[in-house]
């Protein structure tokens, strides 16, 4: 990054911009979604897979999180782009699952205060123009002896890969609206929430948590 110069992840896109990329790309990351399940599979099996009751899953994108729930639910989905909630419909169709699908803006869900008794979301803080008001959002829905989880990627811990990830950020944000080098911890701090579990796993790049609602 030259010297001096603001790193265009901290200029958030617009709602407008956001919803542009995913019509844009909604076709290749359902496409990507073998390599993406590869890679980030285990994480999401491992957070999501106990979740009772109703569940939230914000920014549900094409549907990777559904095939790792349990039977039994009540899924809500919503995520900003119809291109993806229609690959996310087709994604229910295909594995057997009854939900519900909307068109929500996470910053200002369209919800009732604790009408859920799990919010999940999965690699969606890193978007958020705002992602301290979505998280926040997620915790104001759910009911206060429910549950939070999230799968979050952000910079690597191991050192090449980080100087790669550094080097590629601003040109990944613009294309992808995306910031690849975010600190998904720090994020659920500024949000004030507390963290009853986490854990990390494929060389620092993924942070998983559960979270008290409370």
């Amino acid at each position: 990054m030259t010297p001096g110069r603001t790193p265009a992840s901290d200029r958030p896109k617009s709602l407008a911009e956001i919803r542009a990329t995913y019509a844009e790309q909604a076709e290749s990351i359902h496409r990507f979604e073998r390599v993406n399940r590869l890679l980030t599979g285990r994480y999401r099996r491992e957070r999501f897979g106990d979740v009772t009751g109703r569940v939230l899953d914000v920014a549900c994108g094409t549907g990777t999180n559904f095939r790792y729930l349990p039977d039994g639910i009540e899924l809500v989905g919503i995520d900003i782009s119809p291109e993806m909630l229609a690959k996310a419909e087709e994604q229910l169709a295909a594995l057997g699952m009854d939900g519900t699908l909307r068109n929500v803006d996470a910053e200002a869900l369209e919800f009732e205060d604790d009408g859920f008794d799990a919010v999940i979301s999965a690699l969606s803080t890193c978007t958020f123009p705002d992602p301290v008001a979505a998280l926040r959002e997620m915790a104001r829905v759910c009911k206060p002896d429910g549950t939070v989880r999230l799968v979050e990627h952000g910079r690597s811990d191991v050192a090449p890969f980080a100087r790669f990830q550094e080097w590629r950020a601003d040109a990944h944000y613009e294309r992808n609206c995306c910031r690849w080098t975010q600190e998904p911890s720090a994020v659920v701090a500024a949000a004030g929430l507390s963290v009853r579990d986490s854990s990390t796993g494929l060389f620092g790049t993924i942070t998983t948590f559960e979270i008290d609602p409370e």
